[in-house]
Protein backbone atom coordinates (compact mmCIF):
# COMPACT_ATOMS: atom_id res chain seq x y z
CA UNK A 1 0.00 0.00 0.00
CA UNK A 2 1.56 3.41 -1.18
CA UNK A 3 0.95 6.56 1.31
CA UNK A 4 -1.65 8.47 -0.57
CA UNK A 5 -1.43 11.12 2.01
CA UNK A 6 -0.12 12.67 4.83
CA UNK A 7 -2.88 13.09 6.73
CA UNK A 8 -6.69 11.39 6.81
CA UNK A 9 -9.09 13.02 9.14
CA UNK A 10 -12.19 10.59 9.43
CA UNK A 11 -14.50 13.67 9.94
CA UNK A 12 -14.78 17.14 8.69
CA UNK A 13 -16.75 19.06 11.24
CA UNK A 14 -14.69 21.94 13.66
CA UNK A 15 -11.05 19.53 14.78
CA UNK A 16 -11.02 17.58 11.12
CA UNK A 17 -11.38 20.62 9.30
CA UNK A 18 -9.16 23.18 11.26
CA UNK A 19 -6.15 20.74 11.11
CA UNK A 20 -6.74 20.05 7.59
CA UNK A 21 -6.16 23.69 6.60
CA UNK A 22 -3.79 24.50 9.03
CA UNK A 23 -2.00 21.30 7.51
CA UNK A 24 -2.82 21.74 3.53
CA UNK A 25 -1.64 25.15 4.09
CA UNK A 26 2.11 23.74 5.24
CA UNK A 27 1.90 21.75 2.01
CA UNK A 28 1.14 18.68 3.15
CA UNK A 29 -1.36 16.27 1.42
CA UNK A 30 -4.46 15.94 3.25
CA UNK A 31 -7.57 14.40 2.62
CA UNK A 32 -10.68 15.04 4.66
CA UNK A 33 -13.48 12.42 4.83
CA UNK A 34 -16.95 13.82 6.26
CA UNK A 35 -20.32 11.54 5.97
CA UNK A 36 -22.42 14.45 5.80
CA UNK A 37 -23.22 16.63 2.66
CA UNK A 38 -24.96 18.79 4.49
CA UNK A 39 -24.53 20.06 8.06
CA UNK A 40 -27.74 20.08 9.85
CA UNK A 41 -28.78 21.44 13.21
CA UNK A 42 -28.74 19.46 16.68
CA UNK A 43 -28.45 20.33 19.87
CA UNK A 44 -24.65 20.93 20.45
CA UNK A 45 -21.82 23.53 21.54
CA UNK A 46 -22.18 26.76 20.09
CA UNK A 47 -19.96 28.90 22.59
CA UNK A 48 -16.55 29.34 22.46
CA UNK A 49 -14.86 30.42 25.47
CA UNK A 50 -12.53 33.49 25.52
CA UNK A 51 -9.30 31.15 25.71
CA UNK A 52 -10.62 29.01 22.28
CA UNK A 53 -11.07 31.85 20.59
CA UNK A 54 -7.17 32.61 21.37
CA UNK A 55 -6.88 29.34 19.82
CA UNK A 56 -8.73 29.85 16.94
CA UNK A 57 -6.26 32.83 15.96
CA UNK A 58 -3.51 30.70 16.53
CA UNK A 59 -5.06 28.25 14.11
CA UNK A 60 -5.62 31.00 11.63
CA UNK A 61 -9.38 30.54 11.32
CA UNK A 62 -10.76 33.47 13.57
CA UNK A 63 -11.45 35.60 10.52
CA UNK A 64 -13.22 33.46 8.82
CA UNK A 65 -15.46 32.32 11.41
CA UNK A 66 -16.51 36.35 12.47
CA UNK A 67 -16.78 37.07 8.87
CA UNK A 68 -19.13 34.08 8.46
CA UNK A 69 -21.28 33.28 11.44
CA UNK A 70 -19.32 34.33 14.46
CA UNK A 71 -20.54 36.98 16.91
CA UNK A 72 -18.80 38.31 20.31
CA UNK A 73 -21.41 39.22 23.12
CA UNK A 74 -19.32 42.25 25.01
CA UNK A 75 -20.22 40.74 28.38
CA UNK A 76 -19.95 37.84 30.49
CA UNK A 77 -23.46 37.73 33.15
CA UNK A 78 -23.16 35.88 35.89
CA UNK A 79 -26.71 35.73 37.56
CA UNK A 80 -28.06 34.22 40.99
CA UNK A 81 -31.11 33.28 40.45
CA UNK A 82 -32.35 37.10 39.05
CA UNK A 83 -29.63 38.49 40.60
CA UNK A 84 -26.99 39.78 38.59
CA UNK A 85 -23.45 39.37 39.75
CA UNK A 86 -22.16 41.89 37.42
CA UNK A 87 -21.26 42.28 34.01
CA UNK A 88 -17.59 41.26 32.90
CA UNK A 89 -15.49 42.11 30.42
CA UNK A 90 -13.46 38.44 28.94
CA UNK A 91 -11.52 40.54 26.68
CA UNK A 92 -10.31 42.48 29.31
CA UNK A 93 -10.29 40.09 32.13
CA UNK A 94 -8.74 37.06 30.47
CA UNK A 95 -5.26 35.81 29.27
CA UNK A 96 -6.01 35.78 25.51
CA UNK A 97 -7.58 39.37 25.49
CA UNK A 98 -10.65 37.59 23.63
CA UNK A 99 -14.73 38.01 24.09
CA UNK A 100 -16.33 34.43 23.64
CA UNK A 101 -18.09 33.59 20.67
CA UNK A 102 -21.17 32.12 19.80
CA UNK A 103 -22.35 30.83 16.11
CA UNK A 104 -24.64 28.74 14.33
CA UNK A 105 -23.18 25.02 14.46
CA UNK A 106 -23.48 24.53 11.10
CA UNK A 107 -22.78 27.09 9.54
CA UNK A 108 -19.05 26.87 11.26
CA UNK A 109 -18.80 23.48 10.09
CA UNK A 110 -19.49 24.68 6.12
CA UNK A 111 -17.08 27.43 6.86
CA UNK A 112 -14.47 25.78 7.42
CA UNK A 113 -14.47 22.60 5.74
CA UNK A 114 -14.25 25.01 2.55
CA UNK A 115 -11.54 26.59 3.84
CA UNK A 116 -10.07 23.30 3.96
CA UNK A 117 -10.47 22.85 0.18
CA UNK A 118 -9.05 26.25 -0.57
CA UNK A 119 -6.23 25.69 1.49
CA UNK A 120 -5.48 22.49 -0.57
CA UNK A 121 -6.72 19.56 0.87
CA UNK A 122 -8.97 17.26 -0.83
CA UNK A 123 -12.66 16.81 0.78
CA UNK A 124 -14.93 14.18 -0.15
CA UNK A 125 -18.60 14.11 0.79
CA UNK A 126 -21.01 11.70 1.51
CA UNK A 127 -18.36 9.13 2.72
CA UNK A 128 -18.89 5.82 4.91
CA UNK A 129 -15.80 4.79 6.36
CA UNK A 130 -16.10 1.12 7.08
CA UNK A 131 -12.32 0.66 8.63
CA UNK A 132 -9.06 1.34 9.16
CA UNK A 133 -5.64 -0.18 9.07
CA UNK A 134 -3.11 0.77 11.99
CA UNK A 135 0.40 0.19 11.94
CA UNK A 136 3.20 0.28 9.30
CA UNK A 137 0.18 -0.17 6.65
CA UNK A 138 -2.00 2.79 7.73
CA UNK A 139 -4.91 2.82 5.76
CA UNK A 140 -8.98 3.94 5.72
CA UNK A 141 -11.27 1.77 4.00
CA UNK A 142 -14.22 3.49 2.90
CA UNK A 143 -17.35 3.72 0.30
CA UNK A 144 -17.73 6.31 -2.07
CA UNK A 145 -19.74 7.55 -5.17
CA UNK A 146 -20.37 3.76 -5.13
CA UNK A 147 -16.93 2.01 -5.27
CA UNK A 148 -15.20 0.73 -2.61
CA UNK A 149 -11.62 1.97 -1.99
CA UNK A 150 -8.66 1.83 0.15
CA UNK A 151 -6.44 5.26 0.78
CA UNK A 152 -3.52 5.10 2.47
CA UNK A 153 -1.88 7.86 5.03
CA UNK A 154 1.00 8.76 7.03
CA UNK A 155 -1.14 9.54 9.71
CA UNK A 156 -4.87 8.87 10.56
CA UNK A 157 -6.90 11.75 12.45
CA UNK A 158 -10.16 10.37 13.95
CA UNK A 159 -12.38 13.63 14.53
CA UNK A 160 -15.36 11.53 14.30
CA UNK A 161 -17.28 12.23 17.28
CA UNK A 162 -17.92 10.92 20.98
CA UNK A 163 -19.09 7.29 19.34
CA UNK A 164 -16.01 7.37 16.82
CA UNK A 165 -15.40 4.11 15.03
CA UNK A 166 -12.00 5.11 14.37
CA UNK A 167 -10.89 5.31 18.39
CA UNK A 168 -12.91 1.79 18.52
CA UNK A 169 -11.36 0.00 15.62
CA UNK A 170 -7.75 1.61 16.73
CA UNK A 171 -8.18 -0.23 20.41
CA UNK A 172 -8.24 2.84 22.59
CA UNK A 173 -9.52 2.02 26.18
CA UNK A 174 -12.33 4.98 27.27
CA UNK A 175 -12.72 6.14 30.58
CA UNK A 176 -16.40 6.93 31.59
CA UNK A 177 -17.24 9.03 34.89
CA UNK A 178 -20.86 7.92 35.30
CA UNK A 179 -23.14 11.41 34.61
CA UNK A 180 -24.51 13.55 37.25
CA UNK A 181 -26.40 15.62 35.29
CA UNK A 182 -28.38 16.70 31.79
CA UNK A 183 -28.60 19.05 29.79
CA UNK A 184 -31.49 20.16 27.07
CA UNK A 185 -31.05 23.31 24.91
CA UNK A 186 -33.09 24.59 21.94
CA UNK A 187 -32.51 27.24 19.70
CA UNK A 188 -34.96 30.38 19.37
CA UNK A 189 -35.25 33.16 16.94
CA UNK A 190 -37.35 36.42 17.73
CA UNK A 191 -36.02 36.45 20.90
CA UNK A 192 -36.04 39.46 23.21
CA UNK A 193 -33.46 38.77 25.54
CA UNK A 194 -30.67 40.89 25.48
CA UNK A 195 -27.83 40.55 22.68
CA UNK A 196 -25.14 42.19 24.45
CA UNK A 197 -24.14 39.81 26.27
CA UNK A 198 -24.07 36.08 27.19
CA UNK A 199 -25.74 35.27 30.48
CA UNK A 200 -25.19 32.31 33.01
CA UNK A 201 -27.83 31.97 35.42
CA UNK A 202 -26.94 30.07 38.65
CA UNK A 203 -29.80 28.37 41.00
CA UNK A 204 -28.19 26.19 43.40
CA UNK A 205 -30.90 25.96 45.66
CA UNK A 206 -32.24 23.61 42.77
CA UNK A 207 -29.29 22.62 41.55
CA UNK A 208 -30.27 23.95 38.01
CA UNK A 209 -28.77 25.98 35.63
CA UNK A 210 -29.95 28.29 32.59
CA UNK A 211 -27.38 29.61 29.92
CA UNK A 212 -28.33 31.77 27.65
CA UNK A 213 -25.73 32.86 24.39
CA UNK A 214 -27.22 34.87 21.70
CA UNK A 215 -25.73 35.05 18.04
CA UNK A 216 -27.45 38.17 16.89
CA UNK A 217 -30.35 39.17 15.07
CA UNK A 218 -32.65 38.18 17.50
CA UNK A 219 -31.18 34.59 18.08
CA UNK A 220 -29.81 32.62 20.75
CA UNK A 221 -29.44 28.95 22.21
CA UNK A 222 -31.06 28.92 25.61
CA UNK A 223 -29.27 25.66 27.81
CA UNK A 224 -31.14 24.07 30.91
CA UNK A 225 -28.77 21.68 33.11
CA UNK A 226 -30.42 20.00 35.93
CA UNK A 227 -29.46 16.79 37.65
CA UNK A 228 -30.51 13.14 36.25
CA UNK A 229 -32.07 12.28 39.09
CA UNK A 230 -34.89 15.39 38.92
CA UNK A 231 -36.56 13.30 36.30
CA UNK A 232 -37.73 15.66 33.59
CA UNK A 233 -36.39 14.95 30.18
CA UNK A 234 -37.68 17.90 27.77
CA UNK A 235 -38.08 16.73 24.21
CA UNK A 236 -39.35 17.32 20.56
CA UNK A 237 -41.85 20.55 19.75
CA UNK A 238 -44.67 19.11 22.21
CA UNK A 239 -42.12 20.25 25.30
CA UNK A 240 -40.68 23.78 24.16
CA UNK A 241 -43.52 25.76 26.49
CA UNK A 242 -42.07 23.77 29.51
CA UNK A 243 -38.84 24.51 28.70
CA UNK A 244 -39.70 28.09 29.17
CA UNK A 245 -41.74 27.68 32.18
CA UNK A 246 -38.35 26.00 33.92
CA UNK A 247 -35.96 28.30 32.92
CA UNK A 248 -38.28 30.83 34.57
CA UNK A 249 -38.88 28.98 37.29
CA UNK A 250 -34.87 28.93 37.41
CA UNK A 251 -34.39 32.55 37.48
CA UNK A 252 -34.90 33.68 33.99
CA UNK A 253 -36.58 36.82 33.40
CA UNK A 254 -39.99 35.66 31.45
CA UNK A 255 -39.48 38.52 29.52
CA UNK A 256 -36.85 37.31 27.76
CA UNK A 257 -39.34 34.64 26.16
CA UNK A 258 -42.08 36.98 25.01
CA UNK A 259 -42.73 35.89 21.28
CA UNK A 260 -39.62 33.94 21.05
CA UNK A 261 -39.94 30.74 18.79
CA UNK A 262 -38.49 27.92 18.62
CA UNK A 263 -36.35 27.35 15.65
CA UNK A 264 -35.05 24.04 16.15
CA UNK A 265 -35.03 20.53 17.44
CA UNK A 266 -35.35 20.47 21.23
CA UNK A 267 -33.20 17.64 23.28
CA UNK A 268 -31.85 16.53 26.43
CA UNK A 269 -28.30 14.93 26.83
CA UNK A 270 -26.45 13.37 29.51
CA UNK A 271 -23.36 14.98 30.90
CA UNK A 272 -20.81 12.44 30.11
CA UNK A 273 -17.19 12.41 30.12
CA UNK A 274 -15.53 9.76 28.03
CA UNK A 275 -12.03 10.19 27.33
CA UNK A 276 -8.70 8.45 26.10
CA UNK A 277 -6.03 8.71 28.35
CA UNK A 278 -3.45 8.86 25.38
CA UNK A 279 -5.35 9.64 21.80
CA UNK A 280 -2.65 8.79 20.16
CA UNK A 281 -1.22 5.24 19.19
CA UNK A 282 0.04 3.27 16.23
CA UNK A 283 -0.18 6.16 13.47
CA UNK A 284 -3.89 7.27 14.91
CA UNK A 285 -4.37 10.54 16.70
CA UNK A 286 -7.84 11.17 18.04
CA UNK A 287 -9.11 15.16 18.58
CA UNK A 288 -12.44 16.92 20.06
CA UNK A 289 -15.01 14.52 21.08
CA UNK A 290 -12.99 11.39 19.81
CA UNK A 291 -10.45 12.02 22.34
CA UNK A 292 -12.47 13.12 25.25
CA UNK A 293 -16.07 14.23 25.66
CA UNK A 294 -16.85 17.01 28.66
CA UNK A 295 -20.11 17.38 30.50
CA UNK A 296 -21.37 20.34 28.07
CA UNK A 297 -22.73 22.16 31.28
CA UNK A 298 -19.59 23.65 31.45
CA UNK A 299 -19.17 25.11 27.80
CA UNK A 300 -15.59 22.96 27.35
CA UNK A 301 -16.20 21.45 24.12
CA UNK A 302 -15.32 23.57 21.24
CA UNK A 303 -12.79 25.37 22.55
CA UNK A 304 -11.06 21.60 23.27
CA UNK A 305 -11.07 20.82 20.48
CA UNK A 306 -9.55 23.70 18.74
CA UNK A 307 -6.41 23.59 21.34
CA UNK A 308 -6.26 19.50 20.42
CA UNK A 309 -5.69 20.97 17.02
CA UNK A 310 -3.28 23.59 17.39
CA UNK A 311 -1.67 21.19 19.93
CA UNK A 312 -1.61 18.31 17.04
CA UNK A 313 -0.29 20.81 14.86
CA UNK A 314 2.79 21.92 16.68
CA UNK A 315 3.74 18.90 17.50
CA UNK A 316 3.96 17.18 13.30
CA UNK A 317 5.19 20.55 12.21
CA UNK A 318 7.99 20.38 15.23
CA UNK A 319 8.97 16.61 14.38
CA UNK A 320 9.83 14.97 11.28
CA UNK A 321 9.06 11.23 13.27
CA UNK A 322 5.18 11.62 13.26
CA UNK A 323 5.58 8.50 15.66
CA UNK A 324 7.48 10.60 18.00
CA UNK A 325 4.93 14.08 17.20
CA UNK A 326 1.87 12.18 18.01
CA UNK A 327 3.42 10.76 21.42
CA UNK A 328 3.99 14.35 21.91
CA UNK A 329 0.73 15.22 21.22
CA UNK A 330 -0.78 13.14 23.16
CA UNK A 331 1.10 13.98 26.86
CA UNK A 332 0.34 17.34 26.05
CA UNK A 333 -3.36 16.60 25.85
CA UNK A 334 -3.41 14.74 28.32
CA UNK A 335 -2.21 17.68 30.62
CA UNK A 336 -4.78 19.99 29.42
CA UNK A 337 -7.60 17.89 29.31
CA UNK A 338 -6.97 16.22 33.35
CA UNK A 339 -7.01 20.09 34.22
CA UNK A 340 -10.10 20.92 32.80
CA UNK A 341 -11.80 17.81 33.82
CA UNK A 342 -11.13 18.25 37.59
CA UNK A 343 -11.80 21.93 37.92
CA UNK A 344 -15.17 20.98 36.01
CA UNK A 345 -15.79 18.47 38.64
CA UNK A 346 -15.41 21.00 41.72
CA UNK A 347 -17.99 23.09 39.75
CA UNK A 348 -20.29 20.08 39.57
CA UNK A 349 -19.91 19.53 42.94
CA UNK A 350 -20.09 23.16 44.43
CA UNK A 351 -23.83 24.03 42.29
CA UNK A 352 -25.45 20.02 41.66
CA UNK A 353 -24.11 18.14 44.58
CA UNK A 354 -27.34 17.74 47.28
CA UNK A 355 -27.93 17.17 50.79
CA UNK A 356 -27.67 18.74 53.92
CA UNK A 357 -23.62 18.37 53.48
CA UNK A 358 -23.83 19.93 50.17
CA UNK A 359 -25.63 22.54 51.51
CA UNK A 360 -22.99 23.65 53.94
CA UNK A 361 -20.04 23.11 51.69
CA UNK A 362 -21.94 25.23 49.13
CA UNK A 363 -22.74 28.26 51.83
CA UNK A 364 -19.68 28.14 52.76
CA UNK A 365 -17.72 28.26 49.53
CA UNK A 366 -20.05 30.33 47.94
CA UNK A 367 -20.22 33.43 50.83
CA UNK A 368 -16.01 33.64 50.61
CA UNK A 369 -16.56 33.40 46.66
CA UNK A 370 -18.42 36.82 47.00
CA UNK A 371 -16.46 38.27 49.35
CA UNK A 372 -13.11 37.13 47.01
CA UNK A 373 -14.08 36.16 43.68
CA UNK A 374 -10.78 34.71 42.44
CA UNK A 375 -11.20 31.79 44.92
CA UNK A 376 -13.49 30.98 41.60
CA UNK A 377 -11.14 29.15 39.30
CA UNK A 378 -11.33 30.66 36.29
CA UNK A 379 -10.38 27.91 33.97
CA UNK A 380 -13.66 27.67 32.33
CA UNK A 381 -12.98 31.43 30.76
CA UNK A 382 -9.04 31.53 31.02
CA UNK A 383 -8.60 27.84 29.76
CA UNK A 384 -6.42 25.22 31.61
CA UNK A 385 -2.86 27.13 31.76
CA UNK A 386 -4.52 29.85 33.45
CA UNK A 387 -4.22 28.60 36.84
CA UNK A 388 -2.85 25.00 38.42
CA UNK A 389 -5.67 22.73 39.35
CA UNK A 390 -4.13 21.51 42.49
CA UNK A 391 -5.01 20.24 45.90
CA UNK A 392 -4.29 24.43 47.49
CA UNK A 393 -6.77 25.57 44.56
CA UNK A 394 -9.58 23.00 45.26
CA UNK A 395 -9.41 24.13 49.16
CA UNK A 396 -9.19 27.58 48.25
CA UNK A 397 -12.07 26.91 46.10
CA UNK A 398 -14.06 25.41 48.62
CA UNK A 399 -12.87 27.44 50.92
CA UNK A 400 -11.32 24.52 53.44
CA UNK A 401 -7.51 26.17 53.68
Amino acid sequence: MSTDYDIITVGGGLGGAALAKAMAEKGYRVLVLERETQFKDRVRGEWMAPWGVAETKELGIYGLLMESCGYEPLWWDTRLGPASLGDRDLAATTPGGCHSMTFYHPQMQETLIVAAEKAGAEVRRDVRVRGIETGAERSVHLEWRGGAETVGGRLIVGVDGRSSLVRKWTGFEVLRIREQNQICGVFFQDIPAPQDRSILVLNPFIQRIVIIFPQSERRARVYIVNRVDEGMRLQGEKDVPRFIEECVKTGVDPAYFEGAQAAGPLATFPGVYEWVERPYKDGVALIGDAACTSDPTWGQGLSLTVRGVRALRDALLAEDDWDRAGLAYSEEHARFWGTSRTVEGWFTELFFAKGPAADTVRGRALGLIAQEPDRLHDCALSGPDAAPADEEARRRFFGEE
